[in-house]
């Protein structure tokens, strides 16, 4: 029993919920700890983030890719759709070893999408499925328990959130994949020193956390829907 109409009651599937935001927390401090100590080391060839994305496009031989300053810290990111990598106010014009890290890493995804990386064409194939999943799966279960639909909208709506969770899982090899493609060809350009790609390699692997605690917070969500909804009553 939920105890829907009794008063408080106690919930103890909350616990995977606060297992949730402890993760998402200490993922989140540990990637803005890290670039913060590394945006300090500045990199001995003297590239910004903006150039070093640019020659890292080149020696993969993509060049019709556009690289933008968008606003904020850490908003990095590369639009398939339009062909064009935007980096940070923290990235775009910082001659910092993290930095270059950084737009290495999101060029890593301009190369995936140039040799049509599987993982990511299915990434990109989830996207309005995760999104509607991820905002409307808690709504429309709970009418769907309101109402006495189990075997309809309930199912329904853990079938969406369980899509969102397999963007989640689909994330985690495509952005891994982004980070080495990134440490590789920072080495192979000698854009960075051997001592400055081990110091990069730890700004990635910081922000590869986020993914993973991203994913296992969607994972623990999923759990909670079933253990609330999945073993009740349906008569």
């Amino acid at each position: 029993m939920l105890g829907y109409g009794y008063g408080f009651y106690y919930d103890p599937t909350y616990i995977l919920v606060i297992i949730g935001i402890i993760l998402t927390l200490a993922a989140s401090a540990k990637v803005k700890g890290t670039f913060a100590k590394y945006s300090k080391v500045r990199s001995m060839s003297g590239m910004t983030g903006a150039d070093a994305a640019r020659r890292v496009l080149n020696s993969a031989g993509i060049y019709d890719v556009t690289i933008e300053r968008i606003s904020g810290n850490l908003t990095d990111h590369y639009d398939p759709r339009g062909k064009v990598l935007r980096l940070s106010d923290s990235v775009y014009g910082s001659q910092s070893v993290a930095a270059i890290g950084v737009a290495a890493h999101e060029c890593g995804h301009a190369i995936q999408d140039q040799q049509d990386y599987v993982p990511l064409r299915i990434r990109a194939s989830l996207v309005p499925v995760a999104n509607i999943g991820s905002t409307l799966a808690w709504p429309i279960i709970v009418i769907g328990a309101i109402i006495g639909a189990f075997d309809t909208l309930v199912l329904f709506g853990i079938i969406l959130f369980s899509a969102a969770v397999l963007f989640q899982l689909i994330t985690l090899p495509v952005e891994f994949n982004a980070s080495s493609r990134a440490v590789a060809i920072l080495d192979q350009t000698g854009i960075l020193g051997s001592q400055e790609i081990h110091d990069t390699k730890k700004v990635l692997s910081a922000a590869a956390l986020t993914y993973v605690a991203s994913a296992a917070t969607a994972i623990l969500q999923l759990l909670r829907l079933v253990l609330l909804f999945g073993g009740r009553d349906r008569d």
